[in-house]
């Protein structure tokens, strides 16, 4: 079983730069896709990345693409996402999760992901 857990959300003005760090416990992580959601109250839990086991496939959301990017450090067991370019609208918690075994590449639905972490606030003000 694989947990994980978010860190370095925060508060930054728009225009800004964050990065995400997701960090998992577990020697199988590495064998995981691994992609990132965002929820802004009263919303749906929305998809915006995922990285292959790899790390060498990725698959962004439109709404993201060119801004964000992911990576990740299989030394380390740990999944980053690197946000520049903030805006207002990108102010949600970010959770990050393991794509199941069965999923297949390019879904981005969240019941496709388990292992999620408690998540990380990030507010983007304008």
């Amino acid at each position: 079983q694989v947990q994980l857990v978010e860190s370095g959300g925060g508060l930054v003005q728009a225009g800004g730069s964050l990065r995400l760090s997701c960090a998992a416990s577990g020697r199988t992580f590495s064998s995981y896709a691994v992609g990132w959601f965002r929820q802004a109250p009263g919303e749906d839990r929305d998809f915006v990345v995922v990285i292959a086991s790899s790390g060498f496939v990725t698959y962004y959301a439109d709404s993201v693409k060119g801004r964000f990017k992911i990576s990740r450090d299989s030394a380390k067991n740990t999944v980053y996402l690197q946000m520049n370019s903030l805006k207002p609208e990108d102010t949600a918690v970010y959770y990050c999760a393991t794509l199941r075994a069965a999923a297949a590449w390019g879904t981005r639905a969240p019941t496709a992901f388990s292992s999620w972490g408690q998540g990380t606030q990030v507010t983007v003000s304008s």
